[in-house]
């Protein structure tokens, strides 16, 4: 079990380093893309589509997050 376990970790991670340099290239994937990005990991293009739309939105809050603490951009406390 643990090796089919670590096995399947070191999948997940190329899986993830895959879509991130997706992301990287494209933030909105369309449907053909999509389909070709999940053949390469090898999940659904659903799955494909979904991760994007978590990962988007992962990717706006931390703009916020850094706009925020940049200085030169004061934010009223709402």
């Amino acid at each position: 079990l643990p090796i089919s376990l670590s096995l399947n970790n070191a999948s997940f991670l190329e899986q993830l380093e895959e879509l991130e340099k997706m992301f990287q290239e494209d933030h909105y994937p369309d449907n053909e893309k999509r389909k070709e990005i999940a053949a390469v990991v090898g999940v659904t293009p659903q799955r494909i589509m979904v991760w994007f739309q978590n990962r988007r939105a992962k990717w706006r809050k931390l703009e916020k997050l850094s706009v925020k603490g940049n200085k030169k951009y004061p934010t009223s406390s709402a």
